[in-house]
């Protein structure tokens, strides 16, 4: 079963999907998160094209692994997002995903500058990753 991971920020939501088998987690797209917040077609069109079965979506916590105001807020988002599809949703953890995301992509020869579309998708493929290596180190895949 594929899953879409996401993480969702005020302006941007990174998307990434895993292999059916739930091994590998790849960047796909990055959405529009004010539009997303009104219309979530381009996610449910993602959703199906890839016969998503849920939703891993990444939860800012602060560094002692508490949740504040922005964790509850993507909270909410989630919840939202995963009723409208009516699939599950799940929460990872995701600090320093975006700092991962871009130290891996500066490695990678991508720039700062080529990195703000991207970085997002990349971050979600790291939140989904972790994640997905989770399951099979627990016997859950």
């Amino acid at each position: 079963m594929r899953l879409l991971g996401l993480d969702i920020g005020e302006a941007r939501v990174g998307v990434a999907v895993s292999d059916p088998a739930g091994t590998i987690a790849s960047p796909l797209a990055v959405l529009d998160a004010r539009k997303l917040a009104r219309d979530i077609r381009p996610l449910r069109q993602l959703a199906e094209e890839y016969e998503a079965g849920g939703l891993v979506v990444g939860l800012p916590l602060s560094m002692d692994g508490s949740e504040g105001r922005q964790a509850f807020a993507v909270r909410a988002v989630g919840e939202r997002l995963g009723k409208e599809l009516a699939l599950p949703v799940t929460y990872a953890d995701e600090r320093l995903t975006s700092s991962t995301a871009s130290r891996a992509m500066g490695a990678g020869g991508v720039s700062q500058k080529q990195q703000r579309g991207r970085l997002d998708m990349v971050a979600a493929a790291i939140i989904l990753q972790a994640h997905l290596d989770g399951l099979r180190r627990s016997g859950e895949r």
